[in-house]
């Protein structure tokens, strides 16, 4: 690196502003990184928290499944004796509206993702307070409900339905499905709520759930059991696109993402093509004099990779305190795998920009350091 080093002290101001350009990209790439992480964990953490491999929905349901998809009692019990599920357990997914009547912040609006199931199968043991019980109409709220000022012993009462909801028990973590806040509850009280119905639930109604959740032991052969309950199995992480508006702000910002990483590498080719133009009379001597041209290529290359893992590593410290100070204001989460990812593509784009750019050092030639020019 004896040209490099001696190239950035005499040229600092430019590699300077080159560094914060850079710097000022990976700064941006560790906040849309967290807000993607955010974002997807705001979407799909409910489902991702379930202890199941697999969903099984009614086959009809091809798209919105948690919304179109209805099982029947027979589904989950023929699910249940087949070879190879360790587990089959019927899942309800709904959105509800309730408002605090009893508690502190009576008169409170509350989103809920109701997820309804059997007591002591699918949900999350709380942390405070107690767990769900058949037929009590009680609900586990998470974390994300109890910021909104919801305790236990609070009674929610849901719209439509008039079911009261006694706040039992208390996840302590942020779990969420659509943006809305998880709450757990038996599947009677579910069903209520699913179909808006007061009272005593008609016959059919009272053996229906949205989905089988199931743990199948690895390469099951589901297909029989597929068939005859008219059922389709996806893995729990095939079913994240169903979760409402997560499919749309992943492509989205997967699209952000991929235009940020092509503009830095433009910007630093772009650069480096530049220097090495102002460059070539400097180029043209070395050569002159014997350099090898691998030699300046390894230097010229040597010199992109300090600046940009040098302003890449300011840009992600300062983009990892500007990611701290959002945290809990904004659907935003640091991913150290997620940030890392973004880092190293900066660095390895940015370097694929530059490497086009400074080829143009093979094209170089020593008789221009002897007026060949002129």
């Amino acid at each position: 690196m004896f040209l490099a080093l001696r190239d950035l002290r005499f040229a600092r101001g430019r590699f300077t502003l080159m560094g914060a350009v850079v710097a000022l990209i990976a700064v941006l790439g560790v906040l849309l990184s967290g807000l993607a992480s955010g974002l997807a964990d705001a979407g799909i953490s409910g489902l991702r928290a379930l202890p199941v491999t697999h969903l099984a929905f009614d086959e009809k349901a091809t798209s919105e499944q948690f919304s179109r998809s209805t099982v029947e009692e027979k589904d989950w019990r023929a699910w249940s004796e087949a070879p190879g599920v360790e587990r089959a357990e019927p899942f309800g997914n709904t959105l509800a509206n309730a408002q605090v009547t009893q508690g502190s912040r009576k008169g409170e609006q509350v989103n809920l993702a109701v997820f309804g199931m059997a007591p002591g199968s699918l949900a999350p043991a709380p942390s405070e307070g107690e767990g769900l019980k058949e037929g009590g109409s009680g609900i586990v709220i998470t974390r994300e409900i109890a910021d909104l000022g919801v305790r236990i012993g609070d009674v929610l009462t849901a719209d439509k339905s008039e079911v009261p909801l006694k706040v039992v028990g208390l996840v302590d973590e942020t779990v969420s499905y659509g943006h809305i806040g998880v709450a757990y509850t038996d599947l009677d009280t579910w069903r209520h709520l699913h179909y808006g119905l007061p009272g005593d639930l008609p016959e059919a109604a009272g053996r229906q759930a949205t989905a089988v959740a199931l743990t199948l032991e690895p390469g099951a052969d589901i297909a029989a059991v597929e068939k005859a309950t008219g059922t389709r199995a996806d893995t729990r992480e095939a079913t994240f696109d169903a979760s409402p508006g997560y499919a749309a702000e992943s492509s989205t910002m997967a699209l952000i993402k991929g235009f940020l990483y092509a503009i830095s590498a433009l910007v630093v080719g772009a650069f480096f093509t530049v220097w090495t133009v102002q460059r070539k009379a400097e180029i043209a001597l070395l050569k002159a004099l014997g350099a090898p041209t691998g030699y300046i290529l390894r230097d010229a290359l040597a010199q992109v990779v300090a600046v940009l893992v040098g302003a890449t590593a300011l840009g992600t410290a300062v983009g990892l305190a500007l990611g701290s100070a959002m945290i809990g204001k904004a659907p935003f989460s640091l991913s150290a795998p997620a940030i890392a990812t973004s880092s190293g593509l900066l660095i390895v784009l940015g370097t694929v920009g530059a490497v086009v750019a400074v080829r143009r050092i093979t094209a170089v030639d020593p008789l221009t350091a002897l007026g060949a020019t002129r």
